[in-house]
């Protein structure tokens, strides 16, 4: 496995890697009527028309709200400084939409780190934990797979990463823990900085 001090691209999820976790899942499921474990872009899908367009107007509106109270993660502005110092290409896949993405960038002061075509949403492509995505950005920059890292805190973050073949960490302080997909595991994303010395 290539170190990831010499990892050229770098896919971030957002909500709760890039940002303090400000999302109340729970309350989002219940606000939409779904069972407490439900996933929520899934279970929004199998409704038939127009079920599904009310709800993910409903969705978007919730989103909004918790996109607006975005505060970033301990030590994401250096970790995104040395990344962009050392030339690697900066991704976004978030299964949220791109537009609320952006917002949520500029509430955490790291939009400039980030081209807004490389913000990929739900829109854009199949949700994690499809690995399209991925491949879609490292097609574009050019990027094989082993150069690449796929970083977040969430399951399917790591599902994405190891179903498109690319080094995936976990960056997450909570006990949840998925080894069998996860490569790199990190209570906190500063802890990215030593690792790339």
């Amino acid at each position: 496995m290539t170190a990831l001090r010499d990892k050229q691209a770098w896919i971030f999820d957002l909500d709760g890697t890039l940002t303090e976790p400000v999302h109340d899942f729970a309350h989002i499921r219940q606000a939409l009527g779904m069972a407490p474990e439900a996933d929520i872009l899934a279970t929004i899908a199998a409704q038939p028309e127009p079920i599904r367009r009310t709800t993910m107007k409903r969705l978007d509106e919730l989103e909004r709200h918790y996109a607006a109270q975005a505060r970033p993660a301990m030590g994401l502005l250096p970790c995104l400084q040395r990344l962009q110092a050392q030339g690697c290409r900066l991704g976004i896949l978030t299964r949220n939409s791109r537009e609320l993405a952006l917002l949520s960038l500029d509430a955490i002061g790291a939009a400039q780190f980030f081209d807004p075509k490389d913000v990929l949403g739900r829109d854009e492509v199949d949700p994690k934990p499809a690995p399209d995505g991925i491949k879609y950005l490292l097609n574009q920059w050019d990027i094989g797979f082993r150069k690449a890292v796929m970083v977040g805190d969430f399951h399917f973050d790591l599902l994405s990463g190891r179903a498109a073949g690319v080094t995936t960490v976990h960056v997450d302080p909570a006990d949840r823990h998925w080894p069998e997909v996860t490569d790199y595991r990190l209570q906190r994303l500063d802890e990215l900085l030593r690792l790339l010395d």
